[in-house]
């Protein structure tokens, strides 16, 4: 087949599926967005990638204005466009998109169906769900109309596919109630790629460079956006303001690390080291320098996002302090793994305190660590995952 693989992000699961798929033989070209503000996998040609893969990144001229919903809308519509230009492009029998917004998938889709060729949605958020959630109150009288037309569009795009992809069961009551039907729907929960995510020793390049080596790191790696709230990052800084040896270590970029910079500099934070997005390659040494590894999840989230950050983190062997909803699936999988520590996401108090005991229990740390990374090693295994997808995508293309 002849697959183009989108995913808006450029998540490293993602691209690690692509090649996989090339490697049986399919001919993959890997899109994604050169302007979206987020962590990236391994997104350039690597030694002994198949001549069958090709990554290369749409760049739509600026930034998504992610706050600004009305520009979001005007330019996620015009990326729709670009996206439908590759399409005509590459000519592929099948198309597979992954963190897309609804709103650039019209003209795709749309391309897809004129042209008979397979469509299958990989749904890693329910869109419509977050925007009911987290931007319709911000929006008053202007809210509930704007719900309305996303849980229509949405609705509707995932009755036009082929196939979907859901990653979580929890999902399908609610594409049950859209009418989409049942048949169309698989279930393949998220990966890290695992070879790529080999355990580091905790002394290494990244700890030394950034004087980590001789501390207790508590890290956070990831989106900081409407989804998750820094303050409880910054409250384990506050905790051990005064503990020369603990740092805080939050790598990211954009609203939330923009608010974390103001807050340490107003209360002197020197704990608190704040780092741009690294590069994937860093990423196995980068977690390493870590003792313990933070997530957080706004309650407004629910079961509708799952934290890819999680899955990563269970590669690095070191346990995770989670802050979220108890039935999220992320939130389930720590806790049936005994991988971390999980607190409902407004209890700041129980977030502190287990960070406490992370903290004292040095023995607790490896236990919990050495069972995140038993887990990942069992579950993430890209041969399996290449075998469901292929069979999705084969369907998708042969239904025209």
């Amino acid at each position: 087949m002849r697959i183009l693989l989108h995913d808006n992000s450029g998540h490293p699961f993602q691209v690690q599926l692509a090649r996989e798929l090339a490697r049986r033989g399919h001919v993959v070209r890997h899109l994604f967005n050169a302007r979206f503000q987020t962590p990236r996998g391994s997104l350039t040609q690597l030694p002994g990638d198949p001549t069958t893969f090709e990554v290369a990144a749409i760049d739509p001229g600026r930034p998504m204005a992610k706050y600004d919903y009305f520009t979001r809308f005007r330019q996620e519509r015009a990326y729709g466009r670009l996206l439908e230009r590759e399409l005509g492009a590459f000519q592929p029998d099948v198309a597979l998109l992954s963190n897309t917004p609804p709103d650039s998938l019209l003209a795709p889709q749309r391309w897809c169906r004129a042209n008979h060729r397979g469509f299958v949605f990989w749904v890693q958020d329910i869109y419509a769900e977050a925007i009911a959630r987290l931007v319709a109150p911000k929006l008053g009288p202007l809210g509930a109309p704007v719900v309305w037309h996303y849980r229509r569009l949405e609705a509707g795009l995932l009755r036009r596919s082929d196939q979907v992809v859901a990653i979580t069961d929890d999902f399908k009551p609610l594409l049950k109630s859209w009418r989409i039907e049942e048949r169309r729907v698989s279930t393949i929960e998220n990966w890290a790629p695992l070879e790529e995510l080999p355990p580091r020793p905790r002394d290494n390049d990244f700890a030394r460079q950034h004087a980590l080596n001789d501390k207790l790191v508590f890290m956070y790696s990831g989106t900081l956006g409407l989804k998750h709230n820094p303050g409880l990052l910054l409250g384990i800084a506050e905790r051990y303001r005064d503990d020369p040896r603990v740092r805080v270590v939050v790598i990211s970029e954009g609203l939330g690390a923009n608010w974390l910079a103001e807050r340490k500099r107003t209360e002197r934070l020197d704990n608190l080291l704040l780092l741009p997005f690294q590069p994937f390659s860093r990423m196995p040494d980068m977690l390493a320098s870590a003792d313990v590894l933070m997530a957080i999840l706004e309650p407004e989230a629910g079961v509708y996002s799952v934290p890819s950050k999680v899955l990563t983190y269970l590669c690095a062997g070191r346990p995770l302090l989670a802050a979220m909803p108890s039935e999220n699936l992320a939130a389930r999988t720590i806790a049936a793994q005994d991988a971390g520590l999980v607190v409902a996401p407004d209890d700041a108090q129980g977030f502190a305190g287990a960070a406490s005991r992370l903290h004292d229990d040095p023995a607790i740390r490896t236990t919990l660590g050495c069972n995140g990374r038993r887990y990942a090693e069992a579950t993430f295994d890209i041969h399996k995952i290449g075998d469901r997808f292929e069979v999705i995508l084969s369907k998708a293309s042969h239904l025209k």
